[in-house]
């Protein structure tokens, strides 16, 4: 067997980087940490106390991204390092998003599509490369604890850029039909693509190491035994990942969720309200209609960037879940007579605000959209043009807008860890450690909303975790603490089954096919 499914359990990410919180909301800056970590048996090297190397812990996910500008993690026009003759360009473009999620902390799902176009990349050559690109960042973990077990040298006194080669190499000699021979020889070639001859000998060696064990060998060798660890191992997740899940799902459900974030999901399309319907979406892209949104339409593959509704603003690419809690914005009943006056109090980069400002316009509502960075701003603006949404640049924590809202969507920064299919080095880069403090922001949003909407309103709170901290504690608290009652979320879950034992919806991608989302419908009382 490979080891696709059989992946590593511990993070190693570099630590001692500043970071902005991920979102939007606000929050300060924050050290890098690494993720979670779990014993191995023996046959293996202990690591010590090595630092860990894979990528930065950082929070965020959903449809919401970094607030920061792209630069260079999202730049697709960066060119192939030349490369020694006889390395070809699948390996070459690989191992060059390798190196920019490394160090400059790139998103994969945005600089590989951009180098396959510049270079021409196209066909088997494109599915080899994003085989190989996606399924070494999947499986950083374990492909570090093979190198660490096969090299003379501790994991963390290797060079970054030597390690990218290993870690490309080793994932072909574990997971991918490329001979040994050849899986070697391409390994050595990129080392002295990138200008490290003299380091040949040390990557041979350790290549060599790796292709004398079988995958079943190697799991052998390196897996912990029994419970949840075991688990988050053979689906390569941080072991506190598998454990944040495990206490919402219980373990036996654990394998499926987990295995659910290794695999390509859909492309999620959702027909603008009052422009086209699911139906004829369907018919234009040849998609089917989704199960749940009445406005989902799901495709198997393709760039949906070429597609005729997308480019006419008839549609746009929003995960299902997404839309159902966008839905649920507009349907939750208030009490009294709704004057039209909604707010989406976290609205970058705009995908839910622009929904509920469709629906808004159908409805004589309008929208004001909160979001603190003034570039993700401008992705509001852009997204929700033509529609009667008002974007405000400003701290969700304290917008200076007049209280009297119907409604308010508080869509809150979180962990990300709902959306890890969506991005495949995600998993190594977060941090447990992140979560206390994205928590305090959460609770201090929804404390915002609840003070901004009408006695009688709602406020639908939502996170892309299924992390109990960030949603259920979340909930708790303010029922606790805030002038509030819970209503009934599955009501407006669009016949989504099996959402959890609690009046909010938590959704999974291997239950619902979306992304793991959650959300909660508070009623406000007097204030």
């Amino acid at each position: 067997m490979s080891l696709e499914r059989s992946g590593g359990f511990r993070a190693r990410s570099g630590g001692g980087r500043k970071e902005p919180a991920n979102r939007d909301g606000g929050g300060g800056e924050k050290p890098v940490r690494s993720g979670g970590q779990a014993g191995r048996r023996s046959g293996g090297k202990p690591s010590g106390g090595r630092r860990p190397r894979a990528g930065s812990g950082r929070p965020g996910g959903g449809e919401k991204t970094d607030s920061r500008s792209p630069g260079a993690r999202n730049s697709p026009n960066t060119s192939v390092r030349p490369l020694t003759p006889g390395v070809d360009e699948p390996r070459a473009a690989a191992l060059h998003v390798l190196r920019a999620v490394r160090a400059d902390d790139a998103y994969a799902n945005l600089v590989l599509p951009g180098l396959l176009r510049t270079h021409g990349i196209t066909d088997r050559d494109a599915a080899f490369a994003t085989e190989l690109t996606y399924g070494t960042l999947r499986q950083l973990g374990v492909l570090d604890e093979v190198i660490d077990a096969a090299s003379s040298r501790p994991l963390d006194t290797i060079d970054g850029e030597l390690l990218d080669v290993l870690r490309l190499s080793a994932y072909q000699l574990l997971n991918m039909r490329v001979s040994p021979h050849a899986a070697v020889d391409t390994g050595v070639r990129l080392t002295e693509g990138i200008g490290q001859e003299r380091a040949k000998g040390f990557v041979n060696a350790v290549l060599r190491t790796i292709s004398r064990k079988t995958p079943d060998e190697w799991m052998d060798e390196l897996a912990p035994t029994g419970g949840v660890a075991a688990t988050a191992f053979a689906n390569a997740h941080p072991v506190w990942i598998a454990e944040s899940f495990a206490r919402v799902l219980g373990e036996e459900d654990l394998d499926a969720a987990l295995a659910a974030d290794s695999e390509r999901p859909k492309v999620h399309l959702a027909a603008r309200p009052g422009e086209i319907t699911a139906e004829e979406l369907a018919l234009a892209t040849g998609g089917e209609p989704g199960p749940y949104s009445p406005y989902a339409v799901h495709l198997d593959s393709g760039d949906p960037g070429d597609l005729e509704p997308l480019r006419e603003r008839l549609a746009t690419v929003q995960d299902e879940g997404s839309q159902i809690i966008a839905r649920a914005v507009v349907e939750a009943p208030v009490e009294g007579t709704d004057r039209g006056r909604w707010l989406d109090l976290c609205a970058g980069p705009g995908g839910k605000a622009a929904l509920i400002g469709a629906l808004a316009r159908i409805d004589g509502a309008r929208l004001d959209a909160v979001e603190v960075s003034e570039h993700r701003a401008k992705l509001v603006r852009t997204a929700t043009s033509g529609l009667p949404v008002n974007v405000v640049t400003a701290d969700g924590r304290d917008p200076g807008l007049e209280p009297g809202y119907d409604r308010v969507l508080v869509d809150a920064p979180c962990s990300g860890l709902g959306a890890l299919r969506r991005r495949p080095e995600a998993r190594w880069r977060k941090s447990e450690a992140d979560i206390a403090e994205l928590t305090k922001l959460q609770f201090e949003l929804l404390t915002s909303a609840v003070s901004l909407v009408r006695p009688g309103g709602v406020v639908v709170y939502s996170t892309c975790s299924p992390d109990l901290r960030e949603t259920r504690g979340v909930v708790e608290r303010a029922l606790s603490e805030l002038d509030v009652v819970e209503l009934d979320a599955t009501e407006f879950a669009c016949g989504m089954p099996d959402t959890g034992g609690h009046a909010s919806v938590q959704m999974w991608p291997h239950r619902h096919g979306t992304d793991a989302m959650f959300f909660s419908v508070l009623r406000v009382g007097d204030n």
